[in-house]
């Protein structure tokens, strides 16, 4: 593996198929001012224009250093960048695992990060990322070394899953308010989930999982906890926390409810947002969000959970899962769930209670000619934005987050605004 030392600077975390877009200029579109009850309109604006980055598809906050946002790359770099300096010009790597990391296929590629939530004190992060001979996904956890890099020999392999295609590989990891580290696997590819792993408890594939990092069990890496929902069901994989999942491609905790949100992504029809429950069974591949997808008919006793909120594919291709919005900058938002599609940049809002919604969705802005390919909340509970621009074979990425009502009058939006 290779890494590039920590630099500090001034301060000091799949990806859905694509198609090239007719015009590369981005251009922010906002939202009805009528948008939804009690959230306003959102304005993206682009941050660190001067700094290039490659195909981001996370962002995220370092608990311990809550000015850092690391950038995850999916061809397998993380950056580090200083919010309190949008005009930077440079940014840090802490790890760089390229040469380690498979990325034939556009769904495939270093997909998501997490920290420790004692990384003040472990120094320890996770990774989820794809990797050849054989095709696989791996997660796994590195230290931060003294200087604060990132040590490359420091891997540790909690679990590997053989993958049979190069799509549908998930997946976000991230940690719950309980302290479980929980990981989303898509149905292992093709089209149509040709292996039934959808339905298959026996498989980990098609599912969430949520397993112990810093336990042992049966001679595994992590430990399964105790109160995981499967423990007594014979043939089931203990590490399943919820299962009937296409491709979870971005999740993400309420911090005040605890709730775990998700967005699965779609075959042909209806992309699909997720309260994800313990023990809950989704539907694919049966069922396609709320709709019938497939020609057999779902056991009598089996109880398949609807999805909060899907649409359709004249609204978009390929759900971005979001966050419930906790910040202060826009308080009109507070509490209501941000979503995106990652192919037409809408960006929309609900409100739900118990995973049922009880307003929208409505669109409260959107990002023509960018491809949103995940959100990120900083330690202030405040949103940020991670796209590719312009023709999307190109790799470039940007950085966007939502402006608060003291900044409209005098923020100047990227490539020529609303």
């Amino acid at each position: 593996m290779l890494v590039t030392t920590l630099i500090v600077l001034g301060v000091l975390s799949g990806v859905p198929s694509t198609t090239s877009l007719d015009d590369p200029a981005p251009r922010i579109e906002e939202a009805n001012p009528a948008a939804i009850s009690g959230v306003p309109r959102m304005r993206p604006m682009r941050v660190f224009k001067d700094i290039r980055l490659k195909r981001p598809i996370q962002i995220l906050v370092r608990p311990d250093l809550p000015d850092l946002l690391y950038v995850v790359e999916q061809p397998g770099r993380i950056r580090v960048l200083d919010r309190t300096r949008p005009d930077a010009t440079e940014a840090a790597t802490l790890l760089d695992i390229r040469p380690e990391v498979r990325m034939k296929h556009n769904e495939e590629g270093l997909l998501s990060m997490a920290f420790s939530p004692d990384v003040a004190n472990d120094g320890l992060f996770y990774l989820y990322y794809t990797a050849s001979s054989p095709r696989r996904a791996v997660l796994s956890r590195f230290k931060i070394a003294s200087d604060g890099a990132a040590d490359p020999e420091s891997e540790e392999i909690l679990l590997e899953v053989p993958q049979p295609f190069g799509n549908h590989n998930g997946g976000t990891v991230l940690f719950g308010p309980d302290g479980m580290l929980y990981l989303s696997l898509g149905d292992g590819g093709a089209a149509n989930d040709p292996m039934g792993h959808g339905q298959d408890l026996s498989t980990l594939l098609g599912t969430v999982l949520r397993i112990d990092p810093n336990g042992s069990t049966d001679g595994k890496a992590y430990g399964i906890p105790s109160d995981n929902p499967f423990l007594d069901v014979e043939g089931a994989r203990p590490e399943i926390w919820a299962y009937g999942l296409r491709n979870i491609w971005r999740m993400s905790f309420d911090r005040e409810t605890g709730e775990l949100w998700a967005g699965d992504v779609g075959q042909n029809q209806w992309e699909e947002i997720d309260v994800v429950r313990a023990g809950g069974n989704y539907g694919w591949r049966y069922r396609e969000g709320k709709h019938r997808f497939s020609r057999d008919e779902p056991p009598a006793e089996l109880e398949l959970l609807d999805p909060v909120v899907d649409y359709p594919r004249s609204d978009g291709i390929s759900v971005t899962g979001g966050h419930v919005y906790r910040g202060t900058a826009r308080p009109k938002a507070f509490g209501a769930y941000l979503y995106a599609d990652y192919q037409s940049g809408r960006i929309w809002g609900i409100r739900a209670v118990d995973g049922e919604m009880t307003e929208g969705p409505k669109q409260v802005a959107r990002l023509r000619n960018s491809l949103i390919s995940s959100f990120g909340e900083d330690a202030d509970g405040e949103l940020w934005i991670c796209t590719f621009e312009g023709d999307p074979t190109s790799g470039v990425g940007a950085i966007w987050r939502f402006t608060g009502p003291l900044e409209r009058a005098t923020a100047t939006t990227a490539d020529g605004g609303a």
